[in-house]
């Protein structure tokens, strides 16, 4: 540990032991004064539909408290301890509108209550990875967070990796500043491309190809979010194939039940610009909802980006038990996106390189189409069928500049620059690998990607022994096909040339699983789940490079080769409620992702048999609400890869040799976040005062012996540490809110220092790709009005508000820096 993050730790302690002792004197109050303070007191009733059928396992709970319950047998309720007052009483249940109730509870009263939830069928609730986004996590197996749409709209995020940051156990890695594409890691994995997390968009994956490619090149925009669900527990292996780091599902907007709009338009330096206008309406059995978000800018940092993206949704009513659900999406973006990074010269050079655009002529253009159908059939009461059938397609084609390092001879003369050498040099000439030195030629990557899907899950109640269950049971198909070509230009702005490679690659996945929640008691509940994955591949190689006598040649070819796999993926949690304001979870369950097919099969037809990578992982938690405006969540994971596949392709860093097996990791640490609203403990009812924090420490290792060649000698990296995984990383912020309309919120988080490759080098490399990457911290700000008569809010945020300067990344080739001071304002 260095004596800088030794000095910050203490700092941190110190005003964290200041922040205790306050609270604790406050909470003495606090409870001194429960003497003085009125008398609790009790909720409860029934909940029954139209016919005065009663209603199990709807979601219950006072809003804007994290107080839920649920129904249990013939409807019955209770809240337990509630303070007088006046409260709103919400329910929720799918296929029943929502239903909202204010109550007066007195001191020591309680009171009884009837509800009727209305028959809806044709309002599709969100899809939700949760049995319920309400605060009600007592059933929930394993850690989870739910950030909700009040809160996205609080950070202003330029980037959906501000969002991120607000959950514990989640480390993303900005690579152009504004979020078009993810890189996050959970629990210490390697975040390069999102490989190691499943992430979907209303419960459908998102990434290139699931199985065989899971990078994601697009990233879903923030700004169209209504929330955001991240899943790291037991509970993931329902969704799949990726379940090694969680499960991440993006949440859009739903059809109003009236008409609803909605205009946005935000600001900043550089050319940055977003706006999006939003509509939709029911009218009897049918409604719709559309969004258009358009973003761009000239130059923020050393990016200029122009984003259209386009989205729908209609839902209908096709009888009194069935509805069904239509989506369709197009996104299109051009950017001048880069792989090509500074080298450690230009860095030290103070500032002068930072956001050069050292490939100018370099682009990315993206163009996806997503097209999706949702059928819910109702049986009879707590029995439904869900049906989805989703296909997309994402062609992604990307020009990149050739490039090179300067480098000398064993005289120490500097070597010729290439014969086609471009003529533009940036960095250091003198420092071997400390020049960049521009080719008069260019390397396109042109990928596109189809993935078709078939889902159904069956969800019904029942009992053993009296016991209360409810059985989640289903089948995924899935069929994906990527087409790549590489074509080579000789000029340094050419989109055309001769063609290198080409090949198409093919996967077909099925999935079963089964899923059971039983209620052993009023307090106890155990879930326990079972999924097979079975993927076939194959790879056809119509063109490519080949060595010939020790020579690189292209030539055609007829190589095709294919494998498959089969996995059996287990898991079982359980949540035991304390005391109504206390549980306690856990569970275990296998981490399972398949190979990529390129990387499976070789370039010549040889299949590698590369091992899926597997773990088990462990997780013990509790959350609790101690006292009113207190809550928190700590959670420890254990998590043992028997194999975990280390990334060598360009993207992270390596030579685009893919990816090869790096044998046992391990990843162990706690995940912490805690939340207090100071003005619960006060009447003021205008003012809305509260804190949040969430930290997590990991250590993520090699453990098992592995050697490999450094410098002509083998060394073990036994204990060292996984690339691009911080031993500690944390989020903090202090709102402001007022009724009049007035918000504030400052926000911190702080990234400790970590390794970039696998020998964990602290030296840097003088092309910037290896070497140790300093701890650093961001400072965040954002304040807004509502004039709520106009229903209108202006904001104003400043992201990095210190203009910091550090680094974020050596990835893929070279150094990456934060963003520096950025002022946005917006309107809504």
């Amino acid at each position: 540990m260095t004596t800088r993050l030794t000095i910050k730790i203490t700092i941190l302690l110190h005003y964290s032991i200041i922040l205790c002792g306050s609270l604790s004197a406050r909470t003495l109050q606090y409870d001194d004064m429960q003497d003085d303070k009125p008398l609790k007191g009790t909720i409860i009733g029934t909940v029954t539909d139209n016919n005065n059928k009663s209603l199990t396992h709807v979601n219950l709970a006072l809003i804007g408290t994290k107080t839920g319950t649920t129904s249990g047998q013939n409807g019955k309720f209770i809240f337990r301890s509630v303070d007088p007052g006046v409260w709103t009483l919400g329910a929720s249940m799918l296929g029943y509108k929502d239903y909202r109730r204010e109550v007066h509870l007195k001191p020591g009263d309680t009171l009884e209550l009837d509800l009727v939830l209305p028959a809806h069928v044709y309002q599709m609730e969100q899809v939700s990875i949760f049995a319920d986004r309400k605060g009600i996590f007592e059933k929930v197996p394993g850690s989870l967070s739910y950030i909700d749409n009040q809160h996205i709209l609080s950070i202003n995020p330029v980037s959906g990796n501000e969002v991120f940051r607000r959950s514990p156990g989640v480390h993303v890695v900005d690579e152009e500043g504004v979020g078009l594409r993810a890189n996050i890691g959970i629990r210490g994995l390697d975040p390069d491309r999102s490989r190691t997390v499943l992430v979907m968009e209303d419960g459908i994956p998102v990434a290139l190809a699931p199985y065989g490619e899971p990078e994601m090149y697009y990233t879903p925009a923030m700004e169209r979010m209504t929330g955001v669900e991240i899943l790291k527990g037991s509970g993931s292996i329902l969704y799949g194939p990726q379940t090694i780091g969680g499960v991440i599902n993006y949440i859009t907007a739903d059809p109003p039940i009236e008409p609803a709009g909605s205009a946005v338009v935000r600001g900043a330096q550089g050319g940055y610009f977003t706006s999006m206008l939003s509509y939709g309406n029911t009218f009897e059995h049918t409604g719709y909802h559309v969004n258009y978000l358009t973003k761009q800018a000239d130059s923020v940092g050393s990016l200029n980006f122009r984003v259209h993206d386009l989205s729908a949704r209609v839902r209908t009513k096709l009888s009194e038990q069935s509805n069904l659900g239509l989506r369709f999406a197009v996104y299109d973006e051009t950017s001048n996106a880069t792989y090509v990074g500074i080298t450690q010269t230009m860095y030290e050079a103070g500032g002068k390189y930072d956001f050069s655009r050292i490939a100018p002529n370099d682009g990315l253009n993206i163009r996806r189409y997503a097209l999706s159908l949702t059928h819910n059939h109702f049986f009879r009461e707590n029995r439904r069928l869900t049906t989805k059938a989703y296909g997309y397609t994402t062609t992604r084609n990307w020009q990149r500049q050739d490039f090179t390092y300067n480098s000398f001879d064993a005289s120490g003369m500097l070597n010729p620059k290439p014969n086609n050498f471009s003529g533009v040099v940036w960095g250091d000439e003198s420092i071997p690998k400390g020049a960049i030195y521009m080719r008069n030629s260019t390397g396109n990557r042109n990928r596109q990607f189809e993935v078709a899907g078939l889902e159904s899950r069956y969800l019904t109640s029942w009992q053993l022994r009296g016991k209360e269950n409810e059985l989640h049971a289903g089948a995924r198909f899935l069929f994906e096909r990527a087409f790549e070509q590489r074509i080579n230009g000789n000029h340094e702005n050419a989109s055309s040339g001769n063609l290198q490679d080409d090949e198409i690659r093919t996967g077909y996945g099925n999935s079963f699983f089964v899923h059971n929640q039983m209620m052993v008691s009023q307090h106890v509940t155990i879930t326990a789940g079972l999924r097979m994955e079975h993927y076939q591949y194959n790879r056809d190689i119509r063109r490519g490079r080949f060595a010939i006598n020790g020579e690189n040649h292209i030539r055609d070819t007829l190589l095709f080769a294919a494998g498959s796999l089969s996995e059996i993926i287990p898991g079982i949690g359980f949540n035991l409620n304390m005391n109504g304001n206390a549980t306690i979870f856990g569970g275990i369950h296998r981490g399972f992702a398949p190979p990529r097919i390129k990387d499976a099969i070789s370039n010549t037809g040889l299949v590698y048999e590369l091992d899926a990578e597997k773990s088990w992982n462990y997780e013990l938690g509790i959350r609790q609400q101690p006292v009113a405006g207190i809550s928190y969540e700590v959670t420890a994971f254990y998590m043992d890869f028997s194999n975990q596949v280390v990334p060598v392709a360009e993207s992270a860093g390596g030579q685009g040799a893919g990816l090869v097996n790096g044998g046992r990791t391990l990843h162990q640490g706690i995940e912490a976040g805690a939340e207090i609203i100071f003005s619960q403990w006060w009447d003021d009812l205008n003012n809305i005062i509260s804190w949040d924090g969430y930290v997590t420490i990991v250590h993520s290792t090699f453990n098992k012996d592995r050697y490999i060649a450094d410098q002509g000698t083998m060394i073990n990296i036994k204990g060292n540490k996984t690339p691009y995984a911080p031993a500690l990383f944390a989020n903090t912020s202090l709102l402001y809110e007022h009724t009049k309309g007035v918000s504030a919120r400052i926000t911190a988080n702080y990234t400790d220092s970590q390794y970039t490759d696998i020998n964990n080098t602290v030296t840097p490399s003088a092309d910037g790709r290896i070497g140790k990457i300093d701890s650093y911290m961001v400072l965040d700000a954002n304040v807004a009005y509502t004039f709520q008569r106009w229903r209108t809010t202006l904001s104003i945020s400043a992201k990095n508000m210190t203009n910091n300067r550090y680094i974020v990344t050596r990835r893929p080739q070279g150094i990456r820096l934060g963003l520096p001071r950025m002022i946005t304002a917006g309107v809504k």
